[in-house]
Formats: C-alpha cells, structure tokens, sequence
C-alpha cells in the first residue's frame, strides 16, 4: 500500500482540537509547547478553551490548524513507527496545510512555520477592507463552467478561482459585486448551490497581492531544507522538492488557485493507494472520496485514530 499524507486547512478548526493527543502524548505536548513559544503567548489555551470566535480568526487559526497537525504526525512518529521518508509517497496540504506538510517533512522547522503562518494570516486578513472583498462556494458545476462564470461574472473586477476542491465542488473569490454577479451566474447556468462564504476576506485572489509580497519578504529569511518526501505543491498540483521552488510557490499559493483536485489525482495517478488526513476534521479525507474512490482514506486526530493506525501498521 503507498500512502501519502495530507493536512487540512482552514476551516477545519474545532475548540479542543489536539488537547487528547497533548494529555496523552508527549510528543504532542512539546509541539504545542514550541508553537506557544514561538508565538509568544498561549495560542494552544484558545485551542483547547476557546472561544471559538478568536480561534477562527485567521492568524489564530493558521499557526492552530498546523499545530495540531504537527502534534498529529509527531505522535505518529513517536508511538505508531511512523517513518515519514520510508512510509510516505508524498505529503500535501490545502492551502495554509501547505506549511503543514512542509514541516512534517522536516522542510520546515515548526517555529518557522508557526511564525510564517500567523505572518501569513495577519497579512492576508488586511491586504483588503473590511467589506471589499467576498467568497462563493460553487456546487453542481465542473471546473471548466465554474471559469466562464467567474468570466463573465468580474466584468472588470477580480473575480477569481480560489479553491478547485472536488469534482463539481469550486471556491470563487475576489471583489464583493463580482462574488455576487458569480452567485447569480452560476444559479443561472444550472449550479446546484451558489453560496456565499463566511470568510473574513478574499483569499487565494489577486486581490491579496500584498501578502503574498509580504510572504515573499519573510520566506527569504527562512531556512527551507528539502524535505523528507516529496510535497505535492497547491498550485501546481505537481511534487516539489528544491527549497527555491518551494519558497516561490508559496509566494505564488496566496493569490494562486488551490489545485487540490488535481492534487489528489496526481496522487492516485503515482500509485497512491491511501490518504491519511493528519490533524482536526475530515473534510479532506472527504473530498478524496469524491476525487479518487479507489484511494482509501483515513484521519489521525485522536488517540483512538493513533491507535488504529498504528494496529493497520502490523502484519495480519
């Protein structure tokens, strides 16, 4: 069985989430304890306690989100035998998940990208006002379709794709009017679902174009080691490896499309025969099932899932 590692992004967040692993593993503890330190203030206390309108806020929930995916994997490594360069095709992450898997695979170190992701976050959330910039959520339309909406839709505004997340399941993003011309457009030409997203700002858009400089800037000053695995980049839906391409792709994943379908085929495609989702939620473990149904997927973010993992780890 070739597996390959994916870590979610934003959206998956949940008070409590890594609070198990912390009480029950020390490895998951001194992920938290370095993220805290890193930080400089107890980000793993909103985790666990909340509430969870400050956990969601997207400086908070970027470096959390990867916390928890980092305690995750650690423990996998710790307790299950988990040899990430022996046992692992790829690594993957959606969006912010990016980080994730670049520090599982030891590109990154977890501080480092504790601070890049609430960098990120903080940049992202005020690269445009308040109120400027809005989210769709198109349904029932493929890809293809979903672009001639967002087309026709920005009539001279920015109205991007941000997420290709699944077979008939595509994010637009970009200026308020456009999103809401796309909603309309989208109903109009047969989508199942036009919805409207409750996102603090427009992401993966053109309209972010200064966080993604403010990510170039910061991401020069970090060390990038290769990493153990190959990871499979959002918006090339292809591995990388080199430190200087991962740096420039990450630059370009802030206002870049989210390729994750693509992602996950080229996974399958390479002989991946198992996706294990590392950290809180399922949503991606989900998505696969509709990308792929031939790749068996799974998710660590319990004791119990550590537990079942390591039992599908031994001979029958």
């Amino acid at each position: 069985m070739s597996t390959a590692f994916i870590f979610p992004g934003q959206g998956s967040q949940a008070v409590g989430m890594g609070k198990a692993l912390a009480d029950t593993f020390p490895a998951a503890r001194a992920v938290f304890d370095e993220v805290d330190a890193a930080l400089g203030e107890k980000l793993s206390a909103v985790m666990w306690d909340g509430p969870i309108e400050t956990l969601t806020l997207t400086a908070n929930a970027q470096p959390a989100l990867m916390a928890a995916s980092l305690a995750a994997i650690r423990v996998l490594e710790a307790e299950a035998g988990l040899d990430l360069a022996a046992d692992a095709a790829f690594v993957a992450g959606h969006s912010l998940g990016e980080y994730s898997a670049l520090a599982a695979a030891r590109s990154f170190t977890i501080s480092d990208a504790a601070r890049l992701l609430r960098l990120r976050g903080t940049a992202m959330q005020s690269a445009v006002p308040v109120g400027a910039g809005a989210m769709a959520a198109i349904l029932g339309l493929d890809y293809d379709k979903v672009v001639a909406v967002a087309q026709e839709a920005a009539a001279g505004e920015v109205c991007d794709i941000a997420n290709d997340n699944a077979p008939g399941q595509v994010v637009v993003s970009g200026g308020t009017e456009a999103i809401a011309r796309a909603v309309d457009i989208a109903k109009r030409e047969g989508a199942a679902r036009a919805i409207l997203l409750p996102v603090s700002a427009p992401f993966h858009c053109r309209l972010i174009e200064s966080a993604a400089e403010a990510m170039q800037v910061a991401l020069a000053d970090v060390e990038v080691a290769v990493p153990l695995v190959p990871v499979v980049a959002n918006v090339t839906a292809a591995p990388v490896s080199d430190p200087n391409a991962i740096r420039a792709l990450l630059v370009r994943q802030v206002t870049g499309t989210v390729r994750w379908r693509e992602s996950v085929a080229f996974m399958a495609g390479a002989g991946v025969t198992r996706l294990v989702e590392v950290g809180s939620g399922k949503v991606l473990a989900g998505l696969v099932k509709r990308i792929a149904r031939e790749i068996a997927a799974a998710n660590v973010s319990s004791p119990e899932d550590v537990a079942a993992f390591a039992a599908s780890r031994q001979p029958a």
